[in-house]
C-alpha cells in the first residue's frame, strides 16, 4: 500500500461498488491518479449478490427513450447522461474484456457464465489497469468543504486519516442490503454539506403474505402468471411475469416491480394479491381444458390429474381453496366443484402482510435530490468538484438490469468529468 497521507490525488472515489469502480476506472483510464476508498475488506460485495448471484448486467433496450421511460419521472433528468454512455457502450465494455453476455426474458442481460464474479473480475481488472489505489477496510467519517470556495477539500476516515484530492466522487449507494455496507452514510455527510436528501425507502422488495400455506410453496417459481393488486374489491395494478414463493411470501421480478405500489396502497387499508396462474385461458377455454383433463384422467384422483395442468406443489392448495377433496376421482368431480376450481386457478387470493423492509430491499428509493445535480457531468450543483453516481441519487427504477446500467452510465460520466 502506498503512503496516501500526504498525496493530493486527482480523484478520490468513496465506495467500491459497481458505480464507484466504473468511475475510478474511467478517471484512471484518462490518466488521473485515483484512490478508491472502500469500507469493506473487498470490493463489490453487493454486486456479487445481484440477480441471485448471476448479475443482471443491463437491459438490452437500445432505444434510449424507451429505456428511460422505465425510470418514470426521473428519465427526463438522464437523457444527457445516457447520450454519452448507454447500453450499447456498457455491453461493449464487458464484451471487449472477454465477458460474453446473453439476453434472457424481458431483455435482461446476464454473463454467459451465470456468475456475478465475472462482472466483478472485469471491473477489478479495469481499475488495476489504471493503477487505481484501493484503500479497503476504510470507513469514511465525513467530507470536509473548503469554505468559502464551494469546493470539497478532503475526506476524513474513521481512523483519523485525511485524504486530499482535486475531485471527489460519492458512490456509497443507498440503504438497501445494509449488511453489504449500504447503510446510508453518504446521505449523512451530504446532508451536513447542505444537499437535500429525499428520505430513503425500500423500492424493490419482497412482499409478505399472511396465508400459512405460503410456506409449503417455498422455492416454487411460476414463470408466466398474472398478478393483480386488489383493494376494496378493485384492481389497482396488474402485471404479467415471474413469481417466486418464499417462506414468508412472494418475490421474483414481477413482485419486486410492484412492491413500491404495494407500499403506497398499504397506507390506505387492507390489500390483496390476486394470482392468475392460467393467464392464457379465459373462463370458457379453461372450462374446456378442465373437462378434457377429467375425461383423459377419468379413473385418477383429481389431485393426480391436476399435476398435468399445474405444478404439483400447488395442487393441494388449489383443491383446498376450491373446497374439493383431493382423493375424489376425476370422474366424480361435480360441475359446481369444477367451476370453483376454475375460479381459483384464475384468482388465488393472498392477503398482503407488508413488505420485508430496507434490509431486504434490492434497491432503495430516496437519495440526493436530482435538482441539485448537473446530469451532463454528474457534478453537484453546490460544489464544483463533487460528483454523484449510482444509488446515492434519488432515482426509482424497476428490476431488470436498470440499476446496474445506471451505475455504468453515471460512473463513466462522473469519472470522465472528475478528471477535467
Amino acid at each position: 500500500m502506498k503512503d496516501t497521507k500526504k498525496q493530493i490525488w486527482d480523484v478520490a472515489v468513496i465506495g467500491g461498488g459497481p458505480a464507484g469502480m466504473m468511475a475510478a476506472g474511467r478517471a484512471a483510464e484518462l490518466g488521473a491518479s485515483v484512490i478508491l476508498i472502500e469500507k469493506n475488506s473487498n470490493l463489490g460485495k453487493k454486486l456479487l449478490l445481484t440477480g441471485g448471484g448471476r448479475c443482471n448486467v443491463t437491459n438490452a433496450e437500445f432505444d434510449t427513450r424507451k429505456l428511460l421511460e422505465k425510470f418514470k419521472g426521473n428519465g427526463k433528468f438522464l437523457f444527457s447522461t445516457f447520450a454519452q454512455y448507454g447500453v450499447r457502450e456498457s455491453l461493449h465494455f464487458f464484451n471487449s474484456r472477454n465477458m460474453a453476455t446473453k439476453v434472457e426474458a424481458e431483455n435482461r442481460v446476464f454473463p454467459v457464465s451465470d456468475s456475478s464474479k465475472s462482472v466483478l473480475d472485469v471491473l477489478v481488472a479495469y481499475i488495476k489497469e489504471g493503477k487505481v489505489t484501493v484503500l479497503s477496510n476504510s470507513p469514511v467519517a465525513e467530507i470536509l468543504e473548503k469554505k468559502p470556495t464551494h469546493k470539497i477539500n478532503s475526506i476524513i476516515l474513521k481512523n483519523g486519516q485525511e485524504i486530499f484530492a482535486k475531485s471527489f466522487v460519492v458512490a456509497t449507494g443507498g440503504k438497501a442490503y445494509p449488511e453489504t455496507g449500504s447503510t446510508g452514510d453518504g446521505f449523512v455527510w451530504l446532508s451536513k454539506l447542505g444537499h437535500t436528501i429525499v428520505k430513503p425507502d425500500s423500492s424493490l422488495v419482497p412482499v409478505i403474505i399472511k396465508e400459512a400455506w405460503i410456506k409449503s410453496l417455498q422455492g416454487v417459481t411460476l414463470s408466466d402468471v398474472k398478478i393483480s393488486l386488489v383493494q376494496n374489491g378493485k384492481k389497482q395494478e396488474t402485471k404479467k411475469g415471474k413469481i417466486l414463493f418464499t417462506h414468508f411470501g412472494v418475490s421474483g421480478p414481477t413482485i419486486l416491480n410492484m412492491s413500491k405500489k404495494v407500499n403506497e396502497l398499504l397506507s390506505y387499508g387492507d390489500l390483496c394479491l390476486s394470482l392468475d396462474i392460467m393467464p392464457k385461458f379465459n373462463f370458457s377455454s379453461l372450462n374446456t381444458e378442465l373437462q378434457n383433463l377429467i375425461k383423459k384422467n377419468t379413473n385418477k384422483k383429481i389431485k393426480n390429474a391436476l399435476c398435468d395442468l399445474i405444478p404439483s406443489a400447488l395442487v393441494p392448495i388449489v383443491l383446498d381453496l376450491a373446497n374439493i377433496n383431493p382423493d375424489t376421482f376425476a370422474n366424480s368431480v361435480k360441475r359446481e366443484e369444477r367451476v370453483a376450481l376454475m375460479k381459483i386457478l384464475k384468482d388465488i387470493p393472498m392477503k398482503v402482510g407488508g413488505l420485508l423492509g430496507l434490509e431486504n430491499s434490492i434497491v432503495s428509493s430516496g437519495g440526493v435530490d436530482l435538482k441539485e445535480v448537473d446530469f451532463k457531468t454528474m457534478r453537484s450543483q453546490l460544489f464544483s468538484n463533487l460528483y454523484f453516481v449510482g444509488d446515492i441519487l434519488n432515482i426509482d427504477r424497476p428490476s431488470g438490469g436498470y440499476s446496474l446500467q445506471l451505475c455504468w452510465t453515471t460512473g463513466f460520466v462522473a469519472g470522465s468529468n472528475a478528471v477535467k
